[in-house]
């Protein structure tokens, strides 16, 4: 029998598997595996400055492929900074397979160096059990076949997620008999996912031709389970609309006729009105979350006095978490929405049209964009972050692939940036990373090379590491950043002075008070990166093209708007503006009676987005 290495033993697994990048930074614990890698003429080592963005771009690319992504890590620090791209990568649904080195397995209980010792021996891989589906310390080589069989079915089957390996420093270098890896070639790389239980699917059917104001809410789910199409067919037969979550943005285009837009904090006021009055609703791969439903006001978003609330998800947990639902199915729900229509055919084979839905529907979105034409047309410097969207829009691709920051350019993006590609455009919603963007988007264009991949960030964002900079140049990676720069937190200035009639620690200055802010263009620049910082609004426009035209010949772009901070608007509320200054309207949490029909906010402007 012949023995290999561990490390190239592993890295024939995941050539196997057909993964063709590895997301890392390097350390002590883990040069036997990079050793390997630099060996493979399949897998790609992604090299990084800083673990956070290596995990958050692994999430970029996980994103835009559907499949795990694998990151690679160091023990101590590494796996301390790893955890902020792990977490949300699973607040959000991502799978990912993390492999992290740790310390010498004969050295367990010694609490050599860079362990983390405070509480146990060799365990701090326990770092990262909150935030991942498993994970698994290997103290037997002759497990580790098994284990990656494991983990990557796990990350990917049922709700994705990550997982992590832990892998004693020695074990990389250790020798095994290749045999003991034979069942890796016999299991199966895809898990096949379940449909609805029949009955369920019945059930659903007939709620929905019976209802008077059906809506279904559609989730990231939709999104993870490539579902747009079913989605589309099932609204369509029965003209239904459609309302979405932040996770959902894109599950439909948002031109579509039946798409009302997104609820809770920065949905819209004719969104609500279906959602609230509807008597059926159909949540699909969402759990009815915070900022999607008003911090649960009641009669905000939605109304569980009017409405019978029916839902599916891939995760039992999921079901009716935050409203009673009548009926609860798990399922996928791509297979899921085939089976309920095929039901809804043998009850209603005919279909139902509803053209003064679809009337209302336009005459709200006309309406919409037509409230926003001033500010989105305004040539003010700095710029309106409505301006700056209007121009990306008008210069980007429709198959562009969009990864969002924190703040305007994520929940203004999803209130008035329209989709049309289902599956591109990308925030941070469970975790709301600031920093996210800047480096989703390396993974993004290199999961997707021949599109056109951008972050819309804030220089809060884009801030917080830089460094991803370096990796687009090292790596060749082809992608713009957007820098909206208002020089603040902007969001959380907006909020506090709401609330405290202060910006205190939101904005940026100088020791004396004078308006700071860093270069970002500038910086780019040393880096290596072509930069473009805009001194007004009409050079923003070419500026974009510049850097598209960049993009397309291989060379990463940075253009900075400075910007002008501007909050979005939030016909939904939030509970912490109730906290910070008392409603009278709202007692412990609960929507205890409205004003003219409508919650208000009387000692503030309207609920305000938070980082």
């Amino acid at each position: 029998m012949s023995k290999k290495l561990v490390s190239d033993l592993m890295v024939n697994y995941l050539e196997r598997r057909d993964v063709k990048y590895v997301f890392g930074l390097c350390g002590h614990t883990v040069i036997g595996m990079l050793d390997a890698l630099s060996r493979s003429e399949k897998v790609t080592y992604i090299s990084n400055r800083h673990e956070a963005v290596a995990s958050t771009a692994a999430d970029g690319y996980a994103r835009v492929t559907g499949k795990a992504s694998v990151v690679m890590c160091h023990l101590g620090p590494g796996l301390t900074n790893v955890l902020t791209g792990v977490a949300n990568a699973a607040f959000d649904s991502i799978p990912m397979v993390v492999i992290a080195g740790d310390v010498p397995s004969y050295y367990y209980g010694k609490h050599p160096h860079q362990e983390v010792n405070m509480h146990g021996d060799a365990t701090q891989y326990k770092i990262l059990e909150p935030v991942c589906k498993r994970c698994w310390r290997i103290d037997d080589v002759e497990a580790l076949p098994e284990i990656m069989d494991k983990a990557f079915r796990l990350a990917e089957s049922g709700r994705p997620g990550p997982v992590l390996i832990d892998m004693p420093m020695d074990m990389f270098s250790r020798e095994m008999e290749e045999d003991l890896w034979a069942r890796t070639y016999k299991d199966s790389h895809v898990t096949m996912r379940p449909g609805l239980d029949p009955a369920a699917a019945k059930a659903i059917a007939e709620k929905l031709v019976n209802a008077k104001n059906p809506v279904l809410h559609a989730g990231g789910g939709i999104i993870l389970a490539n579902a747009s199409e079913e989605l589309a067919a099932l609204a369509e037969f029965l003209d239904i609309p459609v309302s979405r979550t932040l996770m959902g943005h894109g599950c439909l285009s948002d031109k579509h006729p039946l798409m009302i837009g997104q609820t809770g904090f920065w949905g819209l006021e004719f969104t609500h009105s279906l959602t609230v009055n509807a008597d059926v609703i159909l949540g699909l791969g969402t759990r009815f979350a915070e900022a999607d439903s008003s911090s649960w006001y009641q009669g905000v978003t939605f109304d569980p006095d009017k409405t019978t609330f029916l839902q599916i998800d891939i995760d039992p947990n999921e079901i009716g978490r935050n409203y009673p639902v009548e009926i609860g199915a798990v399922g996928d729900l791509k297979i899921g929405l085939q089976q309920i229509l095929d039901e809804v055919k043998k009850i209603c084979p005919e279909g139902k049209s509803n053209p003064e839905l679809r009337t209302r529907i336009a005459e709200a979105k006309a309406e919409f964009k037509k409230a926003n034409e001033a500010i989105s047309s305004d040539g003010r410097f700095p710029m309106t972050p409505q301006r700056i969207l209007k121009d990306v829009k008008a210069v980007l691709p429709e198959d562009a692939h969009i990864f969002t920051d924190v703040g305007w350019n994520k929940n203004g993006v999803a209130q008035q940036f329209d989709i049309t590609v289902p599956g591109t455009i990308h925030h941070s919603s469970g975790l709301a990373t600031m920093g996210f963007g800047a480096s989703a988007v390396l993974g993004g264009k290199v999961a997707a090379p021949d599109k056109i991949c951008i972050t819309l960030t804030g220089d809060g964002g884009f801030g917080v590491n830089p460094t991803c900079l370096a990796t687009a140049v090292e790596q060749g990676i082809a992608c713009t950043w957007v820098v909206m720069n208002n020089s603040a937190f902007g969001t959380i200035a907006g909020l506090e002075n709401a609330n405290y009639k202060t910006k205190f620690g939101t904005v940026f200055h100088t020791p004396d008070g004078e308006a700071y802010t860093p270069r970002w263009a500038d910086v780019a620049k040393a880096y290596g990166v072509e930069a473009v910082c805009v001194q007004s609004a009409d050079e923003f426009k070419p500026a974009m093209e510049k850097a598209i035209e960049a993009n397309k010949a291989g060379r990463p772009f940075l253009v900075e708007a400075p910007m002008e901070n501007i909050v979005v608007p939030t016909p939904g509320c939030w509970n912490i503006n109730d906290i910070y200054t008392p409603n009278e309207l709202v007692k412990e949490g609960k929507l205890v009676r409205k004003e003219n029909g409508r919650y208000v906010t009387p000692n503030h402007a309207k609920s305000h987005n938070a980082k």
